[in-house]
């Protein structure tokens, strides 16, 4: 028999190698993935997931590994989400079409993806009860807010006026685009300040309903939202990417089949996002004129190429095949 002290010092020594050894072996990383959306019903995927993440119950995060977790940031419009993108401050963004356009042509090539559709519809031009404006040659001489220079909306309503043949500058010409956040709109719209206001919902059915605006254009086809990703993260980890379009897809599925779940938890995030409270008949309002779809309607966002090119902020036509990235 051996010498018990001597055993149980070997045992103790065993123990302490293997703590010391577990300890030396490298922790596993963590990773934060850095997703941006704004406050709008059209980018309703970012205010069900942000909201579900806000409530610890996250919709994203267990389909991208348990070693993933999600910031969440909040933008105006996507020029500012564009900006953010390429000083690597997020990394997935919901955003309209154009300024991803727009910011794939100024890399030449480089900084942005959109590896996936989001919604489609919910842009209008809304103008005063009143009004007797019914075309874009109408409009000479009047005052057309759009939520940021160079979004989508912005872009849009540029090339309409130019479209019905007036001067359109970035400063002013027959008509005067003016760039303002979405909320002074509502106010300046309510104090006749301003003429019309392209934009999204809740924007547009809140024009209607506290300011007596009505609808002069629907624009049902426009694709408002769609996914977009940093290059550079798409090229490092591919199967991350992979993993958030796949995530995005069934988020879409969910809120298609649970409608008033998605609605109130947008309610909630909005209320977060914005301290103002929407009512569940305006957000029933919004849901008519937006379509969900996971999809990119390549015909309808080679139109937003011409669109931006008609506004002045595109000189060539860009190929846009390799923008197009599904991972």
């Amino acid at each position: 028999m051996g010498n018990p002290m001597l055993q149980r010092l070997r045992t103790m020594l065993g123990t302490l190698m293997t703590a010391l050894l577990f300890l030396a072996l490298p922790a596993r990383a963590e990773t934060t993935l850095r997703v941006g959306h704004f406050p709008n019903i059209t980018h309703i995927q970012g205010l069900v997931a942000h909201a579900l993440s806000r409530q610890g119950k996250g919709f994203l995060e267990p389909r991208l590994g348990s070693d993933v977790t999600i910031e969440w940031l909040v933008y105006n419009a996507g020029p500012s989400a564009m900006e953010a993108i390429f000083a690597k401050s997020i990394d997935f963004t919901y955003v309209g079409p154009n300024p991803a356009i727009n910011a794939y042509t100024k890399a030449r090539g480089e900084g942005v993806r959109i590896i996936a559709g989001a919604a489609e519809g919910g842009s209008a031009l809304v103008i005063q009860d009143d009004s007797t404006l019914k075309t874009a040659a109408d409009f000479r001489g009047k005052i057309v807010a759009t939520p940021q220079l160079g979004n989508s909306q912005d872009v849009v309503a540029r090339a309409w006026l130019k479209g019905g043949g007036l001067r359109i500058t970035q400063t002013g010409g027959d008509a005067t685009v003016l760039p303002t956040a979405n909320p002074d709109q509502l106010l300046l719209f309510k104090q006749r300040q301003i003429d019309a206001v392209w934009t999204v919902e809740p924007w547009v059915s809140r024009l209607e309903l506290e300011a007596g605006g009505k609808v002069l254009v629907d624009d049902r086809r426009a694709i408002t939202t769609v996914l977009v990703a940093s290059a550079e993260l798409m090229k490092a980890q591919p199967e991350l990417a992979r993993k958030f379009a796949a995530a995005h897809h069934e988020l879409t599925e969910w809120i298609e089949e649970n409608p008033a779940k998605a609605q109130k938890l947008a309610r909630d995030e909005l209320l977060a996002e914005t301290r103002t409270e929407f009512p569940e008949a305006l957000l029933e309002r919004c849901w008519n004129r937006i379509t969900l779809t996971s999809e990119i309607a390549t015909d309808v966002l080679k139109k937003s190429v011409s669109d931006a090119q008609a506004a002045g902020f595109l000189r060539d036509a860009p190929d846009i095949t390799g923008l197009m990235a599904k991972p």
